[in-house]
């Protein structure tokens, strides 16, 4: 019983670190996003114009729009030449990462005489690049600013709009302007008829971080559902996003089948501990532990609370010897915390197991380390189970005198039972006696001390049929002499 309290109480504490776990996970998948956000801006941003062709780029926005049959048509204005040759040059110079000259040709062209000669497809150009420019110097505002600008072209390409509006919300992303960025992805996806999977993680992320989990999990659901019926696989982090979701629901039965999908395809050892944590919340213990010895199998379990919890699920399991293995073989390749808790542990699975041998050294380390007196009264015990009856006296003692031991009166019923199978029956009565002064040994000190009492009687009457024999004996030889 004791085992099983002890055992539920570490499932709690695993549980809860968990979730910990869990958070830092959903955490480190924003930094995957908003890492790549960070390298679409930059690839959007340097493949501005087609210095070779500039004819060749408005056809191909507009094939692009065709072939998406987009929901309006534009009569996009011509890019010329000359302007096109000013803009190679600017970005000529930005890929050189020569920003200042990048940037004196652009506030040349929207200056307010420039600005006057350019349609507004060329002006899109200028801030489009002027954008990528304030991005460079992490000037977020700045860029945003002339994204908006780029946007407010009449007239541009769709697809250009298109591209613009879903940097934006990754703009707002980067910032960690979460509300701002769904507000923006929102509209990007009203323009996009076949919006993408990415996207739809994007946006799942952004409802995670204003905490809007049930809209979060709509979009990482969308995102996974269409590359499966693609028959793609699945971002590993789209998984891992799902799997919180649905822990954060309680939907146990949910995230199992992610956790399930995980250990397939991304096979590692978190995946292997967490799904074991789940079937124990949902109480199936059978899976808990055979989740757990399959990742102790693949040589997965290589930290000390690990360990220590595969033990805890054997002796939950009634497998103590197994428990013994674990934690022994984990404290002999320094794997487990030498630690007071941890030795004594390892001698309880061994003396449940009726390992006594195997016990005693545990549990001596494990009193050794303590710093009260229960353990010491623990040893006295497995001391006594392997007979070892003056030791266990002596470390029953040693363990009242440190004190700290929560049942002394069972303490003292051990002492008892030690002295009386060294046969000093007096020691053994006064220890009796003083265990019976607590009313939850009363009743076993009297039964010991009556049992003393008959012990000591046989032994009398033993000693005098002995004596009477020896003595008929020696009649019967004299009177034979």
């Amino acid at each position: 019983m004791v085992s099983r309290l002890r055992s539920q109480a570490f499932r709690i504490n695993l549980l809860t670190s968990w979730k910990t776990k869990l958070k830092g996970v959903a955490m480190t998948f924003f930094s995957f996003c908003r890492l790549t956000a960070l390298v679409t801006l930059a690839m959007f941003a340097t493949v501005l114009i087609d210095r070779t062709a500039p004819s060749v780029l408005i056809s191909q926005a507009v094939a692009q729009d065709e072939k998406k049959e987009p929901r309006e048509t534009r009569r996009t204005p011509a890019l010329r030449n000359k302007v096109y040759e000013r803009l190679a040059e600017a970005q000529v110079l930005a890929e050189e990462k020569n920003y200042i000259g990048a940037k004196e040709i652009l506030d040349d062209m929207i200056s307010e005489e420039g600005k006057r000669a350019l349609n507004s497809y060329e002006l899109a150009n200028v801030y489009n690049l002027q954008a990528f420019l304030s991005y460079s110097k992490e000037d977020y505002q700045g860029s945003l600013r002339y994204y908006e600008l780029v946007i407010a072209q009449p007239d541009i390409p769709l697809a250009m709009e298109i591209n613009t509006r879903f940097t934006v919300a990754q703009l707002y992303f980067v910032q960690e302007k979460w509300r701002q960025g769904i507000d923006a992805l929102l509209v990007w996806f009203n323009l996009n008829e076949k919006p993408n999977a990415g996207a739809y993680v994007l946006l799942a992320q952004g409802y995670y971080q204003v905490k809007d989990y049930n809209l979060a999990l709509q979009n990482v659901e969308t995102a996974i559902s269409m590359h499966e019926v693609e028959g793609k696989l699945p971002k590993e982090q789209w998984y891992n996003l799902a799997r919180f979701l649905y822990f954060d629901k309680e939907d146990y039965d949910s995230a199992l089948n992610v956790l399930n999908t995980l250990i397939i395809y991304y096979p590692k050892k978190q995946y292997w501990i967490q799904a074991s944590h789940l079937y124990g919340e949902k109480k199936d213990e059978t899976r808990q532990l055979a989740l757990m010895e399959a990742a102790y199998e693949q040589g997965f379990l290589d930290r000390s609370s690990e360990l220590v919890t595969m033990a805890y699920l054997y002796l939950n399991a009634e497998a103590p010897y197994y428990a013994g293995s674990v934690i022994q073989k984990g404290l002999d390749e320094e794997l487990v915390e030498e630690k007071s808790k941890n030795y004594e542990l390892a001698g309880s699975a061994w003396a449940q197991a009726r390992e006594v041998e195997k016990s005693i050294p545990m549990m001596e380390k494990a009193a050794a380390k303590s710093d009260e007196g229960e353990l010491y009264v623990r040893l006295g015990n497995v001391y006594l189970d392997g007979d070892q009856f003056a030791k266990a006296a002596e470390s029953v003692q040693k363990g009242l005198k440190r004190g700290g031991v929560k049942r002394p009166d069972q303490a003292r019923l051990v002492l008892g039972m030690s002295y009386f199978n060294m046969g000093e029956y007096n020691k053994a009565r006064r220890a009796f006696r003083d265990a019976g002064k607590d009313e939850r040994s009363e009743k076993y000190s009297k039964q010991w001390i009556k049992y003393i009492a008959s012990e000591e009687q046989r032994q009398i009457r033993a000693a005098e049929r002995y004596f009477l024999i020896a003595d008929n004996a020696w009649v019967g030889k004299e009177k034979g002499a």
